[in-house]
């Protein structure tokens, strides 16, 4: 193998594509990063963009900037559209090919509609910066048609607003979006009194957070409902159009559902014809390589792999960093003559989600925490993994304005015009 020449491409610049390039740092590796849009983000924090807490470039960053001082990294804007495994090329769509010595897919994942596809206009979720801005801009436009309409029962489908899903982003859009509707905007309009809004949010489970435990699943219900949101559990969703919805034997009317149900992973199984999980999740060994072809990793949510105690490794950002900078150590190691196969391990670090702006759940195993408490490390902690000084710094004094004074500043309706909104 000549270290020097070795080409190493990474499809996909979230959190383990990153952190594996950063990894590499001082290994005698070309890099070629390749990502279909221009910036990293943030996925954490797309809620509050999706709910008017923060502004895009709070939560999103050029790729290029990133890698600026990486004089080894070459980045490219595309779309992949194919693996060609025998001759270790990645397949773009404006037909050109891009040759691997190794090759990292870290593509993400995509939300899922469980064989319901055509709901997808109907209930938009939540992955990308185009999903935020068009969640906000269909909730701001909710208010806004609500405040003309003069039929009582539109008016109140208008102002009741459906989340579907309740993990981590569903229970974080439900808080967030009442607190929006019942203390934000109450002064601000003249027909309508938007305390009077609906949030509902429907689990088909028998708990919210079901990752958690239960006496935090709990925890989060009850201080849902604090906030004014009704809490649905046990029943799924089975009917879903752009005037409601109907789960169990009820229909609700609603003209804003967002969906936060289930993610399905990019079509990375596809591209190299191998097996995958339900999700859509390719099959890798246990070091995290494809079968069959040890120069392929696949890592993040793209990838379905097993903890020691048979679960699924979650498909959260620091799963994914802890892959990337695995594979970069195997591919040192490689480098170096050493090609024993190296399982990976994953180490939980824990669960953690926020309710509104005072209350969270924390479940690190050996302590559970709730509160205000938990809100303010859940805030640490997300600051902390923010990138740059002057992104860290304005979510916090957005996060205090809103903490101190309810008021969010990101209330902008942007983007063409959307009859489903």
């Amino acid at each position: 193998m000549n270290e020097a020449s070795h080409h190493v491409v990474v499809v996909g610049a979230g959190f383990g594509g990153l952190e594996l390039t950063h990894a590499l740092a001082s290994a005698p590796v070309r890099i070629t990063m390749i990502d279909k849009r221009n910036h990293h983000l943030f996925q954490p924090l797309l809620y509050q963009v999706a709910t008017t807490s923060l502004a895009t470039s709070e939560v999103a960053w050029p790729i290029r900037h990133l890698l600026r001082k990486r004089k080894n990294v070459t980045t490219l804007l595309g779309n992949v559209s194919g693996v060609d495994r025998a001759g270790r090329r990645v397949l773009l769509e404006d037909g050109s090919a891009v040759a691997f010595d190794t090759l990292v897919l870290a593509t993400g994942a995509r939300h899922a509609y469980f064989g319901h596809d055509e709901w997808e206009p109907f209930a938009p979720g939540l992955k990308t910066l185009e999903d935020a801005t068009t969640i906000r801009r269909r909730i701001l436009l909710a208010f806004e048609q609500a405040e003309r309409e003069t039929d009582a029962a539109r008016r109140q489908a208008l102002l009741t607003l459906v989340i579907v899903g309740g993990g981590p982003t569903g229970v974080e859009l439900a808080g967030t979006i009442a607190e929006l509707a019942h203390d934000t905007l109450r002064d601000e309009f003249r027909n309508i009194d938007t305390r009077q809004t609906r949030v509902v949010l429907i689990e088909a489970g028998d708990r919210i957070l079901a990752n958690f435990a239960p006496q935090l699943s709990a925890y989060a219900q009850k201080a849902l409902e604090r906030l004014g949101v009704t809490v649905e559990l046990g029943q799924a969703v089975t009917e879903l159009d752009a005037d409601g919805v109907v789960f169990g034997d009820k229909r609700l009317p609603a003209k804003t559902i967002l969906w936060a149900a289930g993610v399905a992973a990019s079509p990375a199984a596809e591209w190299l014809g191998t097996t995958a999980d339900r999700a859509g999740r390719v099959l890798v060994e246990p070091d995290l390589t494809v079968p069959g072809s040890p120069e392929i990793f696949v890592i993040g949510d793209t990838a379905h792999v097993l903890r020691p105690d048979g679960k699924p490794v979650p498909g959260v950002a620091p799963s994914a960093k802890q892959e990337g900078r695995h594979v970069a150590a195997t591919i040192k190691a490689r480098l170096a003559g050493d090609m024993t196969e190296r399982p990976f391990r994953y180490q939980h670090a824990g669960d953690l989600a926020t309710i509104g702006k005072r209350a969270a759940a924390i479940d690190f195993g050996w302590i559970k925490l709730t509160g205000w408490l938990a809100w303010w490390l859940w805030g640490v902690a997300h600051i902390y993994f923010l990138i740059g000084f002057r992104n860290r710094l304005a979510v916090s004094l957005s996060w205090l304005w809103i903490y101190f004074t309810g008021q969010r500043s990101a209330r902008l309706i942007t983007q063409g015009d959307d009859d489903k909104g």
